[in-house]
């Protein structure tokens, strides 16, 4: 049974979310994907230190919107004389893509491999500023206070999924039509973001998804943890919550689970029922916006950890590409 603090699994299945609705949320990413493919990428790969007898590993630089340069870590299987599948890895917040050894299992298997460092967080990513208002803590609330809505920090960050899904499905050794992407908590939530801007994604492996309903974190006073600068913001920003609504719509376009209603690909979820992090409903606000084929692994006595056997499953569920 999910724990105390949260509702029942018979009304999570039902859930679709508390956070507002921006009027023009379609508007919005359809402007902002049409900004994203005016961008010329300007695609870099440079030959990494390291380097295995069965693969090729690359420093992968493409221009983002709004100038920055992003990087990637690249890998694709030596010696393959036919088109073959790809998956693409998103890290949690404030973290970097990882280890080059971690992504080899899937290139044993004939996968290219790509593995993101979103802007500005702890790998090699630009992160190019800009806005107007708070830069102190958090990329949640980065450019709330901007009137631009499209300075909103995540904004970037879920193109630049969109933008490398889109340079991995171009390489010429990568089949366009099998692709997947996976990715647990910040990874989670960008996994989601990535299939749902760019809905030639086959397969979506999110492990307890971040960066949904903002407002229900807000209500179950969990805004600690990763959401923790939500409460820093209205501390220094709005100590008396007189611009409260305002604030949840404007987060509302980065709210993944309004993205998630444009996925088409295949959603395999895994989910802890003790998260206290990213708090199980916000996560069923968007598996519950799903149209497409998916299955929620759930974990009644585990939270914001490792889920056991889970990746087995997801590797087992990449293989089918």
């Amino acid at each position: 049974m999910p724990a105390l603090f949260e509702m029942g699994l018979d009304k999570l299945k039902q859930y679709k979310g508390t956070n507002p609705r921006p009027a023009n949320f379609d508007e919005y990413w359809e402007r902002a994907l049409k900004e994203m493919n005016a961008v010329d990428p300007e695609i870099e790969l440079i030959p990494a230190g390291f380097q295995v007898p069965f693969a090729e590993c690359f420093d992968l630089y493409f221009t983002g919107v709004k100038g920055a340069r992003i990087h990637a870590k690249y890998i694709r299987p030596k010696n393959t004389k036919e088109k073959h599948p790809a998956v693409i890895m998103f890290h949690g917040y404030s973290g970097n893509c990882g280890s080059w050894q971690s992504k080899l299992c899937y290139v044993a298997a004939g996968f290219s491999v790509a593995a993101l460092d979103c802007r500005g967080q702890g790998g090699l990513s630009e992160d190019k500023g800009g806005v107007k208002g708070n830069t102190y803590n958090g990329h949640i609330i980065r450019g709330l206070d901007d009137p631009d809505p499209d300075n909103l920090l995540f904004r970037q960050i879920y193109l630049d999924t969109a933008q490398l899904a889109k340079i991995v499905m171009s390489f010429p050794e990568v089949d366009e039509n099998r692709i997947g992407v996976l990715g647990g908590s910040q990874g989670g939530g960008l996994t989601l973001a990535c299939g749902a801007l760019e809905p030639r994604i086959k397969k979506l492996a999110p492990t307890y998804p971040f960066l949904c309903d903002y407002k229900r974190v807000w209500d179950m006073d969990l805004a600690k943890d990763a959401y923790a600068e939500l409460k820093t913001y209205f501390r220094q920003f709005d100590p008396r919550h007189e611009r409260e609504d305002e604030i949840f719509t404007k987060l509302g376009y980065i709210d993944v689970q309004f993205l998630a209603e444009r996925i088409r690909g295949e959603v395999l979820m895994g989910t802890g029922l003790q998260d206290t992090v990213c708090p199980p409903s916000t996560q069923f606000a968007a598996y519950n916006r799903i149209k497409s084929k998916k299955h929620m692994v759930i974990y009644p006595d585990f939270g914001h950890e490792g889920l056991p056997d889970f990746d087995d499953m997801v590797y087992e569920f990449m293989m089918g590409l």
